[in-house]
């Protein structure tokens, strides 16, 4: 069983009901999750040793999340306690053309605070096949920043393949803000989940001509991406049509040795939780990393992935690969007996 190690902060999810907004609201459901976090509970169900390194206040909040994590088959041995508050967010789901909308309450949380000598970079390391974080934690604080950096200068040291998702988020830090911290990390990453807006915005090439589709502008970004770091051997990202807050159409990207492979496009409606879509993807194309899949064969499966994501309440995708592969090859909507 390959070992994999996440490093992110976990957060408290308060969601509105259909068709209530925040400011009307008097029930919220409540969920945890945070896209490294959930990165760690997709591998986990797809059957790899995971670990979650984080850390959490020492109180019944704190608790949970660990529950939450054991119960989902994520290691906790790293995930530490202290500080005084867990991060929150509050999402008012959205409706037809209007679309969702989030409100961060995460500042001066215990992870935020996460020091060198907790996070016990070496240690955690040891034996992994794969390292996975995100911008989202490089976000939150220098001390992050650093801590982040130092993790993957040692995972490259101990042959551990690193794994980085841009996962900007413009309410956390502004484009300059990003681009200064992501750069420095790239040239150690093996896989990169990037957009066409984050090759704009964060790593400064310039446009392609926008009336050229939209498979070959992405192209000419991945191989502007590689020109620049010849490490990353694969780059991943999907194409998105929002036709409404609860119907969409999903296709997932990959770049390797020069060629773009493309999924099938999902036609997901109606969406029931469309929050960690994105993470289950990237776990559905770091599972094809890690079991060398052929390219066709890893984006195929990432999408599918993602789409079921879709279809459940909650961050967390907790679908095994058995189930990922049957929703591949079956009829939609079919009943399985």
């Amino acid at each position: 069983m390959k070992k994999v190690v996440t490093l992110g902060e976990i957060l408290l999810r308060f969601s509105t009901q259909s068709g209530i907004r925040l400011n009307q609201a008097d029930i919220l459901t409540v969920h945890y999750g945070g896209a490294e976090a959930n990165v760690a509970v997709s591998l986990a169900h797809f059957g790899y040793e995971t670990y979650f390194i984080s850390k959490v206040p020492n109180n019944p909040l704190g608790e949970a999340v660990k529950k939450h994590l054991q119960s989902n088959g994520v290691r906790t041995d790293f995930l530490q306690k202290g500080g005084e508050r867990l991060g929150t967010y509050y999402l008012e789901t959205g409706v037809g053309e209007r679309g969702p909308q989030v409100i961060y309450d995460r500042k001066y949380s215990s992870f935020s605070q996460l020091s060198l000598e907790e996070a016990q970079i070496e240690e955690m390391l040891k034996g992994a096949a794969l390292f996975h974080v995100s911008g989202i934690t490089l976000a939150l604080s220098s001390n992050l920043r650093e801590l982040t950096f130092l993790a993957i200068k040692k995972a490259k040291e101990l042959g551990v393949k690193i794994s980085f998702d841009f996962n900007y988020r413009a309410k956390l830090w502004s484009h300059q803000e990003a681009s200064e911290a992501i750069k420095p990390l790239l040239p150690y990453a093996d896989f990169c989940f990037c957009g066409e807006l984050d090759a704009i915005h964060i790593l400064g090439f310039d446009k392609a001509d926008a009336s050229i589709p939209a498979d070959e502008r992405l192209k000419y970004y991945y191989q502007r991406i590689r020109e620049k770091y010849p490490n990353i051997e694969y780059i991943c990202s999907t194409f998105r049509t929002s036709i409404s807050a609860s119907s969409n159409k999903l296709q997932g990207n990959l770049f390797v040795a020069g060629e773009l492979y493309q999924s099938k496009i999902h036609g997901i409606e109606p969406i029931v939780d469309r929050v960690g879509g994105g993470d289950a993807f990237a776990a559905g194309a770091l599972s094809g990393f890690l079991e060398d899949l052929p390219p066709q064969e890893m984006i195929a499966f990432a999408t599918a992935a993602s789409a079921l994501k879709h279809t459940v309440h909650g961050d967390c995708n907790c679908f095994t690969k058995e189930e990922v592969h049957q929703f591949l090859v079956s009829e939609q909507g079919k009943i399985a007996r």
